[in-house]
């Protein structure tokens, strides 16, 4: 069983079809879709056939909507609600490359607690995986850290992406690296890579369109019409940790990765269709 904590978000992705007017209108497809790294992450891992647990916080009057999507895929979900804040909200809006701008309200994603996490979240784990996304809260970094320093005294493997160039930024080199040095994985991409100098057998480094590096292994991307990146690098971790936590081959791991990312970048939204 892997299981997966963090971040759950509504995502609304803007996508302009003409040139942009400031300060004025301009048409374009606008679309909700459930998303959040993390729940993104458990939402592959369930679609590929994975054993996996996910929690996370949404608001109260969310709850349902978001235990339900990730249930269709499989996933074993544990939703709490937040009496007071809404839902995680991120505006995305899409470039003609369709890569993609964010403007993130955290919300209730800022509000997990160990109370949300029982013991029985741990039945039959082996694997934890987490995203930076939840370091970066100073009320929600020591809920991770612990995660990270139970699935040590467990014996289960722990992966980590860091997440976001701009958030490890705000946060410093050092702080960021002291948050991953437990970790067995990292899934930096190429810029989060620069910033933070990682090296060694634990880093999986996510290069986009020139494919993922590992343990001296490398496998190119797939081509793909590529509609969407959002949730690309999510589907990437889900793809090779379902053959790591099983298999520990690199290559094929690697080829899983890129399989689920281009499968991602190809439809509208950051989930399985």
């Amino acid at each position: 069983m892997i299981l997966v904590v963090g971040d759950l978000v509504d995502d609304i992705g803007v996508r302009p079809l003409g040139r942009v007017n400031p300060a004025s209108d301009t048409i374009s497809e606008i679309r909700m879709t459930a998303g959040g790294s993390a729940a993104n992450v458990a939402a592959w891992l369930g679609h590929l056939g994975a054993d996996v647990r996910f929690v996370g916080r949404c608001g109260a009057d969310a709850v349902a909507r978001h235990t339900a999507a990730l249930e269709s895929y499989g996933v074993d979900a544990r939703v709490a609600g937040d009496p007071d804040l809404p839902t995680a909200t991120i505006v995305l809006t899409l470039d003609e490359a369709a890569d993609r701008t964010m403007y993130v309200d955290r919300a209730a994603n800022t509000t997990l607690t160990a109370a949300d996490l029982p013991a029985d979240v741990w039945d039959d784990v082996t694997w934890l995986h987490l995203t930076g996304y939840s370091f970066f809260d100073d009320g929600v970094r020591p809920v991770v850290l612990g995660l990270v320093a139970e699935a040590a005294r467990r014996g289960a493997g722990v992966s980590i992406d860091p997440s976001s160039l701009g958030f490890l930024a705000a946060a410093g080199r050092d702080a960021v690296l002291s948050w991953l040095a437990d970790a067995d994985l990292v899934f930096p991409n190429d810029d989060e890579q620069r910033f933070l100098g990682l090296a060694g057998d634990r880093l999986v480094l996510t290069r986009g369109g020139a494919g993922a590096d590992f343990r001296g292994h490398t496998v190119a991307a797939i081509d793909a019409d590529v509609v969407d990146t959002t949730g690309a690098g999510d589907a990437f971790c889900a793809g090779f940790l379902r053959v790591w936590t099983r298999a520990q081959d690199a290559e094929a791991a690697l080829s899983a990765g890129v399989e689920s990312a281009a499968r991602c970048v190809a439809t509208r939204g950051a989930r399985p269709t």
